[in-house]
């Protein structure tokens, strides 16, 4: 179970995270989690460079050491990344030394300044330290595209009915994602291109 749409006291409550972009202007930022892999990372990459679409993708670093090449073509392709831990860690049930220390890790294969807690978990204290190098990114829209339990149309809904001017959306390039992921996106891309929107990236802070 999940909500599509985060609320908006989350970002009164961690004002300190990135949850949208503003909202004074029509851009989307995409996101993509937990890739790259061989079987979707680059049929994402295709569906965006059709449209012209700029994203940014959220490494997990085992995938990056074993894929460098997949990471090439995302960068290559004008997209940003961000660190998602090495071995795509659940904050909340892992120690402090042990979360920062994975998160340094990442950071050997794939240097940025951008995070993604996975799952979105990540304490306090965990927070704290990354917010020093990191600028630590959520969501508003959450597309749900890897439960098995959402149709692929329901999975293009929760993004349709909720994201709007500043939205930053997660997806998944993932194996598990890929059925609704492949479905959502090119419509996703298509329904935002049409009503004006621009997809971009999302960009490090210049003092980080």
């Amino acid at each position: 179970m999940f909500l599509a749409k985060n609320p908006s006291f989350l970002r009164l409550l961690m004002p300190h995270y990135m949850w949208k972009g503003p909202d004074h202007n029509r851009k989307i930022y995409l996101t993509f989690d937990d890739g790259p892999v061989p079987d979707v990372t680059p049929d994402v990459l295709e569906l965006l460079r059709k449209y012209n679409a700029k994203a940014t993708f959220f490494c997990v670093g085992d995938n990056v050491r074993k894929y460098p090449d997949i990471l090439d073509q995302v960068t290559a392709g004008g997209h940003s990344v961000g660190n998602h831990t090495f071995h795509h860690l659940n904050g909340w049930k892992t120690s402090d030394r042990e979360y920062l220390g994975d998160v340094e890790l990442c950071r050997a294969v794939l240097p940025s300044g951008l995070f993604r807690p996975p799952y979105g978990r990540v304490r306090r204290s965990q927070a704290a330290v990354l917010r020093r190098s990191y600028k630590i990114v959520m969501w508003d829209v959450l597309s749900g595209d890897y439960s098995p339990d959402i149709s692929p149309q329901q999975c293009l809904s929760n993004i349709t009915d909720n994201a709007g001017p500043g939205s930053i959306i997660v997806m998944h390039d993932s194996l598990k994602a890929r059925r609704n992921l492949l479905f959502a996106l090119p419509r996703v891309l298509e329904y935002y291109t049409s009503a004006g929107f621009s997809f971009e990236t999302i960009k490090v802070p210049e003092s980080q």
